[in-house]
């Protein structure tokens, strides 16, 4: 397409709406590079976000995608409500009851029994999920009726705790202190039986906070499914970078979608730097080693003029490429 815009590179951070599927969310964004008159765009998003579920979706452009499998490993948080009473096929709002219980169960036995969730557990991941099974995805056995057998997973929980607990928008902990609450542990404080409630999980890759919500029912011997889930934090990306579809369109319309843009190396915010010259760039985009390197040994991101080269593989003072970036260096 003559006279097309170049391809953006970088992280669009969307706050997915509810009822939108994580596919049709990197369809929208491509509608929107083509009405700005931008060449033909890689689009990829990293991590699916249930269609009932809202909140951060890193959504890749570009060079961007060759990173979107890094973030299906990163940790993710969650705030989510369990509404107590009723379980679901589904473990949501979607499903059909299958199990009900009058029991509600008191603040104090909520905050008593979360500490049993922290740490390595296992977990028997949703029926109605994308867990392949055979080659076919457990959701579209569980919707042919057939009888779906999960196998259990080892996951890692990270916090969890009451929503009423989180703190300001760095999250650097995903919890404030008690000072100025009623302390549910207090035998005066009154015993105030729970309907719903809100809690928030900071948790490893393949978790499944819809499984959590029931074992945490189960635990509390009742039953119950999750009402509300927002994704809150997605590896080094949080809420107060995400914009809607709507906002993204109507700025789009406006401004260039670059300056919507998180750069490449956003989402390689733990990642140390290795700065190039001109000629150990060139080598490394060739593919070629490089030696005799002082840095430690790990993963670096590879620049020059703070242009993403490559990542690399450090051993030993010899780096070899993990993964190359085709991105235009302005400055060359």
């Amino acid at each position: 397409m003559s006279g097309a815009k170049p391809a953006p590179h970088g992280w669009l951070i969307l706050d997915k709406p509810r009822g939108l599927g994580s596919t049709q969310a990197v369809s929208a964004v491509k509608r929107v590079l083509r009405q700005g008159g931008y060449a033909k765009t890689k689009v990829g998003h990293g991590g699916t976000l249930d269609p009932l579920a809202e909140g951060v979706l890193p959504i890749a452009l570009g060079e961007a995608t060759k990173l979107a499998g890094r973030m299906l490993d990163s940790d993710k948080i969650y705030a989510f409500t369990i509404q107590f009473g009723e379980e679901t096929d589904t473990l949501d709002t979607e499903g059909e009851a299958i199990e009900r219980s009058d029991h509600r169960p008191p603040m104090a036995a909520i905050a008593a029994v979360l500490e049993h969730f922290i740490g390595d557990i296992e977990q028997v991941p949703p029926a109605y999920s994308a867990v392949k099974i055979d080659g076919k995805r457990a959701y579209d056995r569980a919707r042919a009726g057939e009888e779906v057998a999960m196998k259990t997973r080892s996951v890692t929980i990270h916090s969890l705790g009451f929503e009423s607990e989180r703190v300001d928008a760095e999250l650097r902990s995903a919890f404030a202190t008690t000072a100025g609450r009623p302390d549910p542990y207090d035998p005066q404080a009154p015993l105030e039986l729970a309907d719903s409630v809100t809690l928030v999980a900071h948790v490893s890759k393949g978790t499944y906070i819809r499984s959590l919500a029931r074992d945490i029912a189960r635990a509390l011997g009742t039953v119950g499914h999750v009402t509300y889930l927002r994704r809150i934090k997605a590896g080094p990306f949080r809420e107060e970078q995400a914009i809607s579809l709507d906002m993204l369109e109507k700025q789009a319309k406006g401004a260039a979608i670059e300056n919507l843009l998180l750069p490449l190396e956003a989402g390689l915010d733990d990642i140390p730097v290795l700065p190039l010259d001109p000629d150990s760039a060139q080598a490394v985009r060739q593919g070629r080693v490089l030696s005799d390197l002082p840095h430690t040994d790990g993963l670096h991101l590879a620049t020059l003029h703070d242009v993403p080269v490559a990542l690399m593989e450090l051993n030993g003072g010899t780096a070899k490429v993990v993964r190359g970036f085709n991105i235009p260096d302005v400055a060359e």
